[in-house]
């Protein structure tokens, strides 16, 4: 190959970049991203961004030295439109065009939205450029705000704007929060972290619209009430980005649909981070978008999948002063023990604790809220027990 194309200059991308050189590709290396900004790291933009303690340099995941190793031609702030893959051409604003053998896409997600979202004082964090917007409505004084959606987003929004004084409330459609990632039994403790940093939480209720007619004044919930905001923060979950792709030969489904090794229909063809949908599954978590380039780079330069990655499931999230981490594979019906630590009224007590998830008397998963070393050796043995990276099939 002469000429490989990144396709999104954020986590994944920079990642594959790096794997690029540094399983010897030594041709043309050109990175295309929609934001005029290099790359940088999105978990801080709802704690410590948000709440002023990490400014934007602190968020920047390259230096002028691994730049300049890189020795790629950067296009920010320019939006790829089409993928010509068979003719190996990538299709970017105004009509221009970057010839290429090989391809990594690593455009990412972008926040859903809901209608009548383009009223002042309507957010959502997913970009710097979000949380920017927002941190300058936060710093205007004490504010009344609905965050819409108790995810990881929401959670973490929540928890950084009560800690800076707003009054806060957190509505989720579903009876609790993270039940998906946690099952109902953790996730009925995790959401009692609300309760504890003296946000409201409605759950159960869905959001029939927003009111205002140029500035947001109250979010109205499906049973009529009308909670009264003077910010509302939309943190519903993403999708994919994949509108770009639409005519070309690649499978779009929730995604970019891969083989276990990040490589598509296609073989110059790879995706990665959250736009790829990899053996079926597409995992919006950190350590996918920095795990999964080096197998789909190694699939790339080889021409074919020679390895396939299926990492041990990880992540973690800071929300009222507790790191709650998670990794495994939790399937409803598993049975949840607390191993280490206790929890008081419902809540993780102090000192934080371990709970296992158990199935047919083996660990499926590991919880940790403020149990940092015994979730580390949890999750080893769990890691030991399944195979990150392993042959393909020849």
């Amino acid at each position: 190959m002469r000429t490989v194309t990144v396709v999104g200059a954020s986590l994944s991308g920079l990642y594959a970049a790096r794997e690029l050189r540094a399983q010897g590709f030594d041709g043309r290396l050109v990175i295309v991203g929609d934001e005029r900004h290099r790359p940088y790291d999105r978990p801080p933009l709802s704690k410590d961004f948000l709440t002023g303690r990490a400014d934007e340099e602190q968020l920047a995941l390259t230096d002028v030295e691994e730049t300049a190793e890189l020795d790629a031609e950067w296009l920010l702030g320019t939006r790829a439109r089409g993928l010509d893959a068979r003719g190996r051409t990538v299709l970017l604003d105004g009509g221009r065009t970057v010839s290429t053998d090989g391809v990594v896409i690593a455009t990412g997600a972008s926040a859903r939205r809901l209608p009548g979202d383009g009223l002042a004082g309507v957010h959502t964090l997913r970009t710097l450029d979000d949380a920017r917007a927002l941190r300058e409505e936060l710093g205007r004084g004490p504010q009344r705000i609905v965050v819409i959606g108790g995810g990881f987003i929401g959670a973490e929004t929540a928890s950084s704007c009560a800690g800076l004084g707003h009054t806060v409330t957190v509505v989720e459609a579903a009876p609790l929060p993270l039940v998906p990632q946690l099952g109902a039994e953790m996730a009925a403790v995790c959401a009692a972290l609300h309760r504890r940093g003296g946000v409201d939480l409605v759950t159960g209720i869905g959001v029939a619209g927003l009111r205002g007619t140029v500035t947001v004044t109250g979010v109205e919930l499906a049973d009529g009430r009308v909670l009264p905001a003077d910010i509302v923060i939309v943190g519903i979950g993403a999708l994919p980005n994949t509108a770009w792709l639409a005519g070309s030969a690649l499978t779009l489904h929730d995604g970019v649909l891969c083989d276990d090794g990040c490589v598509t229909a296609l073989p110059q063809v790879v995706a990665v981070g959250d736009v790829a949908r990899v053996g079926g599954s597409r995992a919006e978590h950190w350590t996918s978008a920095t795990e999964q380039p080096r197998v789909a780079v190694v699939n790339l330069l080889a021409g074919r999948t020679t390895q396939t990655a299926r990492p041990l499931p990880y992540f973690w999230s800071d929300q009222y002063g507790a790191r709650i981490q998670f990794a495994g594979r939790r399937r409803d019906g598993d049975n949840v023990r607390i191993a280490e630590g206790e929890l008081a009224d419902g809540a993780p007590a102090e000192g934080g604790f371990l709970a296992l998830y158990e199935r047919d008397g083996r660990t499926t998963a590991v919880l940790s809220v403020n149990r940092p070393r015994p979730f580390m050796r949890v999750r080893r043995e769990l890691a030991r027990e399944e195979s990150r990276v392993v042959p393909a099939a020849l």
